[in-house]
């Protein structure tokens, strides 16, 4: 099964087929990742190089106060966090080979990998004015994006995607099929190309507040394939009517790592819809408690799958809760503390949520 796209931005077709190298690492036994935070000196460059070590697979920044490093581990995610931002640090079962690979459309690729698991990291600058109302051209840096991607992964040990986050300006901005998340849409599915909905990625596609027009898309893949997994309570994102636009997401609601692997349940980006329409329009709390109630349900059909699962959140979960409007923010944390206390780790971010009613999103891994 292949799902069509809406060829609406297409100017300079990619050639799918052609292939970047990705670096041979060594492999063990079976995939192995160790996701955590790491609090205390984020803002400091030397810190950040402390946990570049051998194993390491990536090390992610938060906001303004991120340092720039050159390593291509090294990624600075362009969301303010509310408080102490840690860093998210990937590990993996054995040494990391690491480098940038120029795609043959130009685009810049940054990766890791120990032969089972790769990071990559795409940056892309949109094209001014390219884009509907003047806006500069979402869509056509997703496809440009997306497709280096795709080529990346078919010359590489590791050609199977399980998680990939987007972030992006202006998210909401524009009206009906001309809003950004919209086009955004469109783009990532025909850098994709004719793909099996049902063997999408788990995702998260959430707007950076910096007004800065850069595509910023990384990724985890593996030699082989996960388990997607769906929520009951949804109806799956590549599935949804025309009325959200022209073009489906093309995402799952998570993914199970591939069997035998030591990895967590990847959480995609959740919010309160049931169905497919938004819940508690204008009750932050409300939509932070059917957030929760989805995370249920997804933990309890994950559990289907894998019954060693643990059916609540606790210390073996790390969750990224973005926030839309910056006066939420406490109230977003103090919801959460009251909730899980100190036995989730957690990293508030303010960001924009995909839908302009939606106030929070939440994903994660959990393990």
């Amino acid at each position: 099964m292949t799902e069509p796209v809406s060829r609406t931005c297409m100017r300079n077709p990619v050639d799918l087929h052609r292939s970047a190298p990705l670096a041979h690492a060594g492999t063990g036994d079976a995939h192995a990742l160790g996701v955590d935070y790491v609090t205390g000196h984020a803002d400091d460059a030397d810190a950040v190089r402390a946990l570049l070590e051998a194993d390491t697979l990536a090390v992610f920044g938060f906001g303004d106060a991120a340092p720039v490093l050159d390593d291509p581990r090294y990624l600075r995610v362009p969301l303010q966090p509310w408080g102490a931002a840690p860093l998210e640090r990937w590990r993996a079962a054995g040494p990391v080979r690491h480098g940038r690979t120029r795609d043959a459309s130009g685009v810049e690729i940054r990766w890791a990998s120990d032969g089972r698991l790769s990071f990559g990291a795409i940056e892309i600058d949109e094209r001014p004015g390219a884009d509907l109302d003047h806006h500069s051209d979402i869509c056509e840096a997703a496809e440009l994006a997306y497709a280096a991607l795709v080529r990346h992964l078919q010359g590489s040990d590791t050609p199977h995607l399980l998680r990939v986050w987007n972030y992006l300006d202006a998210i909401t901005l524009g009206d009906g099929d001309a809003e950004r998340y919209r086009r955004f849409c469109v783009g990532r599915a025909l850098g994709l190309g004719q793909f099996d909905p049902l063997g999408l990625p788990a995702a998260t596609a959430i707007g950076r507040c910096d007004g800065r027009r850069t595509l910023q898309v990384y990724w985890l893949s593996a030699t082989e394939r996960g388990t997607p997994v769906e929520n009951p309570r949804q109806v799956s994102a590549y599935r949804y009517p025309r009325q959200y636009g022209p073009q489906p997401p093309s995402f799952a609601r998570a993914m199970l790592p591939p069997p035998g692997s030591h990895m967590p349940l990847l959480l995609s980006g959740t919010a309160s819809v049931v169905g497919h329409a938004s819940q508690h329009i204008g009750e932050l709390r409300g939509q932070i408690r059917e957030t929760f109630l989805n995370f249920d349900a997804l933990l309890a059909e994950a559990r289907r799958h894998d019954p060693e699962l643990p059916a609540e959140f606790g210390a073996g979960t790390r969750l990224k809760v973005y926030v839309r409007d910056a006066d939420d923010l406490p109230h977003v944390a103090q919801a959460l503390d009251e909730r899980f206390g100190d036995s989730v780790p957690r990293l508030i971010l303010h960001a924009a949520i995909c839908r302009r009613e939606l106030a929070v999103e939440i994903d994660g891994v959990h393990g």
